[in-house]
């Protein structure tokens, strides 16, 4: 992408939500490349912070005290000023709904969005997951999936199916999306 492109995107953020393993990370850096926008991961940003990982805060504090750290992050992302950003958030932080316009506050929310075969698949790979560590991971992400679609649905801008998409596409996808957004609004 040329400089005149990146230009015509506004100061504000890009805002990736959804399941984990639904490809935030991953098209976050994508994007990033794209517009030449550094990438805010929340967790990464939560256990740099606390100076624990993600599994550590849940396994010694709960989960509670995880979701405020989350509100605390967006928080400070929008205390700082920050524009010009991709910011993938972890799974949950839509869960806790004085989130939710924060997120929206920040930029263009976009909701990645996977079937329960991708998810597992992908997060089949990661044991850092303290949510997924049950008997049945398949059972819990549907479980999870029917408890978030509808708070992924009333955050976002965007919802993009990711499933069979190719990072390449999905990214583009998300930034002509963008473009039309702040275009517009």
């Amino acid at each position: 992408m040329n400089a005149e492109t990146t230009n015509t995107m506004p100061a504000r953020n890009i805002i990736l939500v959804g399941f984990m393993g639904s490809g935030k990370s991953t098209i976050g850096r994508e994007l990033g490349k794209l517009l030449s926008y550094p990438l805010i991961d929340t967790d990464s940003k939560i256990e740099e912070l606390e100076k624990l990982s993600v599994a550590d805060i849940f396994s010694l504090r709960g989960e509670s005290y995880f979701r405020n750290c989350e509100t605390q992050a967006v928080d400070q992302l929008i205390s700082d000023g920050v524009t010009h950003h991709i910011i993938a958030t972890g799974g949950g932080l839509p869960i806790k709904e004085q989130n939710r316009p924060l997120l929206r506050e920040l930029g263009y929310v976009v909701w990645l969005d996977a079937n329960t075969d991708t998810l597992l698949e992908r997060t089949s790979r990661n044991s850092k997951r303290p949510l997924l560590q049950t008997g049945n991971p398949r059972e819990t992400i549907e479980k999870m999936l029917n408890q978030r679609n509808a708070i992924y649905r009333e955050v976002s801008h965007l919802r993009l199916q990711t499933s069979g998409l190719n990072i390449a596409e999905t990214a583009h996808g998300i930034l002509e999306s963008a473009r039309y957004f702040f275009g517009h609004s």
